[in-house]
């Protein structure tokens, strides 16, 4: 009880140096924000749910949210209406407001609606961006910031976490349908059952969506097999999930004869910089079962099946050599009332410091995970592989926040 007595005595400002205080603290400010309709294709999620909304709400910041928002994620209006968010279904004013939050990148359209020096907060899309795309940004002296970008006080991403969390689960689910399928399947239970053999998993890539994966495999009773080329990220999957799971490093031979006998193989391979290397050939493809799932979570980076392509939520299979591609490359859209709320859950912390700070420009000085999602600070690049991506001129962030002190 002693120990509860404590929290109303120190605060966190009373517990940094006074010269410190004197730099950064600032007066509460009452944020305008904006959350307009996703237009990009096959995109269902939504940046702040409704609880979200209420809590900035209650701490005095005004929410837009553009009308039929959250339909796709299964968020009605209402809902954000009786939470004190304001349905606008003039987007022109969405676009006019202090931060701006989405899931896609903002498209040249979106652009041409936004004022001079606002900030909004999504993903970028590296691939399907170009040179003028920024350009245009600059010009208005926009500050962006990518979300995956963004790191947390252990230096991890915790956005790219969640969204590989979600897509390992759901990548399980998803074969378990098309397994059970009459027309891309075979009729098949994935998991085991007592007297049958059980469902073989392949998976390649032991990062964060393998492991999660290899959990969902486990759970239902499959036999999983983990293909590396990381002795630590095996073992590391090994000591997380507290078992003894079959594990080898991507040599052709061995890696054959998984795929031969496989009913499903996630390719789950991640790559920080460029394509994701091809570890599966046609050929490899074609010894497969038939009948067997392929789902490649790394599409979004090329892919690591030679027979796979870009595929979508709308047409999500195709079969080649009688395997069946699932080659969606967000497939944490899938489910996006969950995926929405797990975005949420990062963002409305962030939004709500904002206000608490005095700024978005407090909490970049203040925050050094948030300011490693800067690419865009008041039309200056400050991401270096964009910059010299799009021939941009470069400036550290680090160095811009020193001179904001």
């Amino acid at each position: 009880m002693a120990q509860n007595n404590y929290s109303g005595i120190f605060h966190s400002e009373q517990l940094m140096p006074q010269e410190e205080r004197l730099e950064v603290k600032s007066g509460q400010k009452n944020l305008v924000i904006g959350v307009p309709k996703e237009c990009a294709f096959s995109e269902n999620r939504i940046p702040l749910d409704p609880d979200a909304v209420g809590l900035l709400v209650h701490h005095g910041h005004q929410v837009l949210i553009e009308a039929d928002a959250g339909k796709a994620a299964h968020f009605p209006d209402a809902e954000y209406a009786e939470m004190g968010g304001e349905i606008i279904h003039d987007t022109k004013k969405i676009f006019g407001a202090d931060i701006l939050l989405k899931i896609a990148p903002p498209t040249m359209e979106e652009i041409e609606m936004m004022g001079n020096k606002q900030t909004i907060i999504s993903s970028i899309h590296t691939s399907a961006i170009n040179e003028e795309y920024f350009r245009r940004l600059l010009l208005k002296r926009i500050t962006a910031l990518a979300f995956e970008y963004v790191q947390d006080k252990a230096g991890t991403f915790p956005v790219i976490r969640a969204m590989s969390e979600i897509a390992g689960n759901t990548s399980m689910l998803v074969a378990a349908e098309y397994m059970s399928n009459p027309e891309y399947g075979r009729g098949k239970m994935l998991g085991g059952f007592s007297g049958i053999s059980p469902t073989e998993v392949v998976i390649l890539g032991a990062g964060t969506v393998g492991e999660y994966a290899t959990r969902a495999a486990l759970g239902m009773g499959a036999f999983v097999k983990i293909f590396d080329n990381s002795v630590y990220k095996l073992r590391r999957l090994q000591n997380n999930l507290n078992t003894r799971v079959y594990t080898s490093m991507i040599q052709p031979r061995v890696l054959m004869n998984a795929l031969r006998s496989a009913d499903v193989v996630i390719g789950a391979i991640h790559t920080a910089y460029g394509r994701t290397p091809i570890v599966v050939t046609e050929e490899m493809v074609q010894q497969m079962k038939t009948g067997a799932v392929i789902i490649d979570v790394s599409i979004d980076q090329g892919g690591c099946f030679e027979t796979s392509r870009v595929t979508d939520h709308r047409n999500p299979v195709f079969k080649q050599y009688g395997v069946t591609h699932y080659c969606v490359p967000n497939i944490a859209s899938k489910v996006p009332h969950t995926a929405s709320y797990a975005l949420s859950n990062f963002l409305s912390p962030i939004l709500l410091r904002m206000g608490e700070e005095g700024g978005v420009e407090k909490v970049l000085y203040s925050d050094y995970g948030v300011r490693q999602g800067v690419y865009l600070y008041n039309g200056i690049s400050t991401n270096k592989f964009l910059s010299d991506s799009f021939r941009l001129p470069f400036q550290d962030i680090n160095l811009l926040m020193a001179a904001f002190r």
